[in-house]
Order: C-alpha cells, then sequence, then structure tokens
C-alpha cells in the first residue's frame, strides 16, 4: 500500500465522523463510533466470500445437535472469527425505517463469533446504536463505510474491464491504517493519551534497548514478547516488527507470540481489534482483560522480552485490597526470598504502583535459556528514589541491582509524553548481562537529545528522530564514560540507614513546687502513694537538682523496699516523664547493667551504646538509655572505606562524642539521583560583572524616588 492510499482511507474514514457524528458527539466520542465500525467493515469484507460456506455448516452442525460448533464455523470461514447472522454489512443499507435497521443491525452484530462480541462488548458499542437511531444517522453511517470508493478488502476493486480501480489490503495495510486512526484520536484526546498512547519515538528506542544487545545471538524459534500494560498494543506492535525485521537480517526464521493485559475496557478492545485486522487472531487471544497486579493472566508464563509504559502516580490500593490488603498479601511476585530474608517485602505504598508492573515482569523472567529475557519499562522520576531504606521501593532497587540486573537507566527529554510534561526514563534490565556489563549499571543522559515538534501534541513538544534513536542506542552499546554517559559499579547507589543514639540525661528537682506539680500528676494517674513515696525520697536526698538520674532511682528503689512498696515499669516511667528533666549536664541514665565476656571489644561497644567501667571494684558493662528526641539517623555509603564505623568516627564522634549506633535498627537502602551524577556547577559572576549590572540599575532607576515621593 502506497502513502496516498493509506492517506485516502485514512481521511476518508476520518471524514465519516466530520459528516456524521458533529451535531450529535463530541470530538473526543467520535472513536466510540468510528473504531468499532472500521473494525466491524473490514471483518465484513474478510468474511464476505465464505458467508454462504458459513451459514450452510451452521446449518449442519444445528441439524446434528452439535454445541460446540465454533471450532468447524472458523473453518468454514477461514479466519479466526465468523458471523452467522443472515446478513452482510451491505444487506443492511436496504433498510428504510430506523426502527428495522435497528433490530437487523443488532442481530448482525451478535451474529459475530464470541471473540468479535468481546471487543464490541469492551467498546461498548451497543451502546451507541440508540444515539445513532434517535439521530437518524446509522444508515448513513453504514452506507458511508461500505461506499465503493472506499476498499477495505482484501481483494481489489475491479472495472467493467478487469483493471484495478482501487486495490486491496493485506492485514499489514488495514493495521496501518487502524493504528493511524488510534493515533489520531489518542492526540486529539491528550488528557487521556498517555495512560494508554506511548510515541512510537520512545517505542522505537525501547526496542532497540531490549533487541540489539542480543540481535547477533538471535536463533531460529519461537520468542515470546509480553506487555503486561499495552493498552492499545502500540508496544507490542512496534516490539514484533523490529524482532521480526533483525531476524530476517540474520537470515533467522522466528514465530513471535505476542501476549499482553489490559485494565482499561475501550484500550483492551482496540489491542484486540489492532490484532485481529491485521490477521492475527491467535496473537488477539494472548491479549487479556484485567488488573495486571491483582489478576495476572499469565502466571505460570516466562517471557524472552518485555516492555511496557504503566501508569505511574496512580493508586493501586483497589488491587492491593483484593489481594488481601498490605499485611495479608503473600503473592510470590511481590513477596520474595533475598539475602536471607525469605519474606522479602516489594510491597510498594498504595499511591503509585508503577514499581510493581516491573516487579510483576521479573517475576516472569525465563532462567534456563541462553539468552533469559531482556525488559524495557518506562517510569517516572519517584522510582529512582521515593521510599526510605527498607521500604517497598527501596527493596525493589536493593533486589534488582543486588541480582545484577539492572542494564541501564536513561532519561529521556522533557514534554516527550502526550499528557504530561515531568521527566521519564526507560529501565533496561537483563538476567543474563554481558560480561563487561556484570556488577555495573549505566546511566545515560539523554534529555538533550531531541527535536522540536512544528505543533505540539497536549503536553508532547519534541521528539526523537531516528538519528537520535540511533545515537542513544549506540551510547548504550558502547558502554563507555561520556558526558552523556556514566557508569557505576552497582553498590554505589546502596547505603547503610544507621541509626545514630545519644543517651538520655536527666536530672530531678525535689523543691516543693516540682513535688506538688507531681502528685498533681499522680492523682490523675489515681496513683497518689507514688507521691507520697517521692515525698519520703525528698525528705533524705534534699531539694536538688540531683544530676545522676540512676542514684535517684536507686535512692527510690530503697525507699519502696522499706515502705512495702513495689516500682514496676510503669511507675519508673511516670518519674522519668512527668518528674525529671533533660539535662544535658547530667549523667546517662543507665537502662540495664551485665558483666563484661571475653569476647567483648570495649571500643565496639562504646559505639553500640555500651560503656565498660568498674562498680565496686568490679568490672561492669553499661548500657545506655537512648533519647528519642536526639535520635537521629545517617546514610552511609555501602561503598564507605572502613564501613559504618569509620564513618561514625568520622562523621558523627567528633560532634557528639557520647553517640552510637544502634544496629539492631541498621537497614540496606537503595536510590539512584540522576541530578547529583549529572550535575554541572555554574561558574560564579564576578564581582566586576555584579558591579556593572548594579550601577546599570542606578542609570535606569535614576530619579524615580523623586517621582514617587517628590514633584509638588
Amino acid at each position: 500500500m502506497d502513502a496516498a492510499q493509506h492517506s485516502a482511507i485514512v481521511n476518508f474514514i476520518w471524514g465519516v465522523a466530520d459528516d456524521f457524528l458533529r451535531d450529535n458527539y463530541s470530538q473526543g466520542k467520535y472513536r466510540d463510533v468510528i473504531l468499532p465500525m472500521t473494525v466491524i467493515r473490514r471483518l465484513d469484507c474478510l468474511l464476505e466470500d465464505t458467508k454462504q460456506a458459513v451459514m450452510d455448516r451452521k446449518r449442519q452442525l444445528d441439524e446434528a445437535g452439535i454445541l460446540n460448533q465454533a471450532p468447524q464455523l472458523r473453518s468454514a470461514s477461514g479466519h479466526a472469527f465468523y458471523n452467522i447472522s443472515p446478513f452482510t454489512l451491505r444487506d443492511l443499507t436496504s433498510r428504510t425505517r430506523q426502527q428495522q435497521l435497528k433490530a437487523d443491525f443488532i442481530t448482525y452484530l451478535d451474529g459475530f463469533s464470541e471473540n468479535v462480541k468481546e471487543i464490541l462488548n469492551r467498546f461498548r458499542f451497543h451502546n451507541q446504536i440508540d444515539t445513532l437511531v434517535d439521530a437518524d444517522i446509522l444508515g448513513g453511517v453504514i452506507e458511508r463505510f461500505v461506499d465503493p470508493a472506499m476498499n477495505l478488502s482484501p481483494k481489489p476493486v475491479l472495472d467493467a474491464d478487469g483493471n484495478v480501480i482501487r486495490p486491496g489490503l493485506d492485514n499489514h495495510s488495514m493495521g496501518t491504517i487502524f493504528e493511524e486512526l488510534i493515533r489520531r484520536f489518542n492526540e486529539q484526546n491528550n488528557e487521556e493519551a498517555g495512560e494508554h498512547f506511548t510515541p512510537r519515538d520512545v517505542v522505537k528506542l525501547m526496542a532497540n534497548l531490549i533487541y540489539l544487545p542480543v540481535a547477533d545471538h538471535l536463533e531460529s524459534g519461537t520468542y515470546l514478547v509480553y506487555d503486561g500494560a499495552c493498552g492499545t498494543g502500540g508496544m507490542l506492535t512496534v516490539a514484533e516488527e523490529t524482532l521480526q525485521a533483525l531476524a530476517q537480517q540474520r537470515g533467522k526464521q522466528v514465530s513471535i507470540h505476542l501476549y499482553g493485559q489490559e485494565t482499561n475496557a475501550e484500550t483492551y478492545a482496540i489491542c484486540k481489534s489492532d490484532l485481529l485486522l491485521k490477521g492475527e487472531g491467535d496473537q488477539a487471544d494472548k491479549i487479556a482483560f484485567g488488573s495486571t497486579l491483582s489478576a495476572d493472566a499469565f502466571p505460570s508464563d516466562e517471557f524472552d522480552f518485555m516492555l511496557s509504559n504503566p501508569p505511574y502516580g496512580k493508586s493501586w490500593k483497589a488491587d492491593i485490597e483484593r489481594m488481601g490488603g498490605k499485611k495479608g498479601l503473600t503473592d510470590p511476585r511481590f513477596v520474595v526470598s533475598h539475602d536471607g530474608d525469605s519474606e522479602f517485602n516489594l510491597v510498594t505504598r498504595s499511591s503509585d504502583g508503577q514499581l510493581m508492573f516491573l516487579v510483576n515482569k521479573l517475576s516472569k523472567m525465563k532462567r534456563k535459556t541462553e539468552l533469559g529475557s531482556r525488559i524495557a519499562q518506562v517510569h517516572n522520576g519517584s522510582s529512582l528514589f521515593t521510599g526510605d531504606a527498607g521500604q517497598g521501593e527501596s527493596n525493589i532497587r536493593r533486589w534488582i541491582i543486588e541480582n545484577d540486573w539492572l542494564e541501564a537507566i536513561i532519561a529521556l527529554p522533557e514534554n516527550m509524553f502526550y499528557n504530561t510534561g515531568i521527566a521519564t526514563y526507560i529501565w533496561v534490565l537483563t538476567n543474563r548481562k554481558a560480561e563487561h556489563r556484570r556488577g555495573n549499571v549505566q546511566l545515560i543522559d539523554a534529555t538533550g537529545m531531541s527535536e522540536p515538534l512544528r505543533k505540539n501534541l497536549g503536553n508532547k513538544n519534541c521528539e526523537l528522530t531516528d538519528e537520535h534513536v540511533k545515537r542513544i542506542t549506540d551510547v548504550f552499546l558502547a558502554f563507555e564514560e561520556t558526558e552523556q554517559s556514566k557508569i557505576f559499579e552497582n553498590a554505589a547507589f546502596g547505603y547503610w540507614k544507621v541509626t545514630v543514639e545519644r543517651p538520655l540525661r536527666l536530672s530531678v528537682a525535689l523543691d516543693d513546687a516540682s513535688r506538688r506539680r507531681f502528685r498533681r500528676a499522680c492523682v490523675e494517674a489515681k496513683d497518689e502513694s507514688l507521691a507520697d513515696l517521692i515525698d519520703r525520697v525528698a525528705a533524705s536526698l534534699g531539694d536538688g537538682p540531683h544530676l545522676d538520674f540512676n542514684a535517684f532511682l536507686d535512692a527510690v528503689e530503697r525507699t519502696a523496699k522499706e515502705v512495702g512498696e513495689k516500682l514496676p515499669a510503669k511507675r519508673v516511667k511516670m518519674l522519668r516523664d512527668t518528674l525529671a528533666e533533660r539535662d544535658v549536664n547530667t549523667a546517662p541514665v543507665v537502662r540495664k547493667t551485665s558483666r563484661p565476656s571475653p569476647n567483648d571489644d570495649p571500643q565496639r561497644d562504646a559505639l553500640e551504646g555500651r560503656s565498660h567501667t568498674m562498680v565496686n571494684g568490679k568490672p561492669v558493662v553499661m548500657e545506655y538509655e537512648p533519647d528519642t528526641e536526639l535520635r537521629d539517623t545517617e546514610q552511609v555509603p555501602l561503598t564507605e572505606d572502613g564501613g559504618i564505623e569509620a564513618f561514625v568516627r568520622r562523621e558523627v564522634l567528633p560532634y557528639a562524642p557520647d553517640a552510637w549506633v544502634d544496629t539492631s535498627k541498621t537497614v540496606i537502602g537503595y536510590e539512584i539521583s540522576f541530578t547529583r551524577y549529572f550535575y554541572k556547577p555554574q561558574a560564579l559572576r564576578s564581582l566586576e560583572e555584579i558591579r556593572v549590572d548594579i550601577l546599570a540599575l542606578e542609570q535606569e532607576t535614576e530619579g524615580l524616588l523623586e517621582q514617587i515621593v517628590g514633584g509638588e
């Protein structure tokens, strides 16, 4: 099909909307009629030659009482679909009464095979029939679609002498026309486009990134390609075309099977329609409807190549609830075994599920083949750094990087997508890294590689030309340090999040005013006897302030024993929280004491909040009570020379000599900061430049103040 024929057909179909729908539909709703009618007409054309054969086979099956008729009806039609109504679309153009036309049209639609009826149901096309009938335009729309001026049949239209007037359309050409209509409608409906439509230039780049590193290792055989957020199927289409072309260039015969899942009914219908129109009925059967996260349609399948542009910044709370809630979520895709933890949790916050789509793909990698699996997925910037150490997002990054699956991340230019201008990134992953890439991650800054569009398409104001796609791909394949390419060892993105504690230091005043306040608190707590106990202690110790809370507590315990009272943890807490006050000049509060063991290292113990000392001539190890108000955290790079201990000695102890690290709270996290790695400092302006600017401003404003306050 040449470009002129392509444009003529697309414009003809587009004209149906302008001619018939303008006064009854908003532009954003034109596709609700035009896309399903295009599908119907193409299928109608394909079924024309075998219509009678299907009707005859249907009659034979009915007479034989055979219930499962679909396989034989498909065989009779010669396609993966059929229609058993007594009508063709052209038959309906003879109806003069709208109600008869409506009834026969519905009968015609209901005669399609189940796979086609499902597509029409997802389009909600039956909902449009009343609108078309009430507006008295259903007949006109049908007549236009069967107009001889437009040929959607695979057979050419001939004149009386047998000359070709209008060429036939093969499946590929029909698919191209349908995709062009989809693109036009998506661009017209900008506010929704990015949810299910990824620009073709970005998809071409993604296909290059997953195929070219292994193109020379492709063998004749079968390859499975998967998109867990397939939208209208554009990524799968480009992925199939690219892989087929690469295989043919290398003399390989490959069979490509496409798999996808989509939760939006209309885009799901478009995707399946596109595959049917291309003659890929078997492929269409592998496009599933429903949520990839909570209703995975391919739980036991593994795929060679996977690519997606999942929704980002979109809640997946409903999926979490369907899966039993965060605490009850046990899906083996999202709770894995890693680094000795058999329940390593990869569940992200409910407000953004984009990384969960990536985890889903990683669960479907092939582990027993030479090429393994290759993945490309689009993310926004939050996937690089959102989530604290130990939280789902950070755990996902850790799991990926520590398994050495992340090959590269490419920063795309802003305003590349139709419904958002924010920064976007392509993540490239594989479980079969080339030897020279192992243990490393490549970051590529492609933000400066684009060409402005002549006319904005929603937020999209630039595109990647073929040359840009090649340049980015070449940088990726070269795997060299350049201004646009940085290479880091895996550990460079990891850190220990350590909790730094300071000892709790308390003083206790036992003067009259302090004890009156304490008594009021005890009355509220219904423990006035504790106030009586403190009065006794004050009589023996004096007003204070007492600068050693440990000694004060010993005195309280002795006095309690004398009067037959107990001092459980609840009462100790009351003393600490209500009577005592924080005071940096006091002795640290001791949580517990123990005898030292032969393996103790006093220096290391000091870094963990334990102090070795002598009490009554005997060695004792004291463990300090941390002050929660002074608690802090530090991020220590995994690449830190000397590890956490060296970092604490250099960065913490010089400023807080009594600090220590609570090792039980240490957590590993991972984050990736493009800004830091590609930051280019701007030279500061010289004093002379600043002086010149100030003088210029003074000259510009000379006399202004006089005009404002004077001038009488």
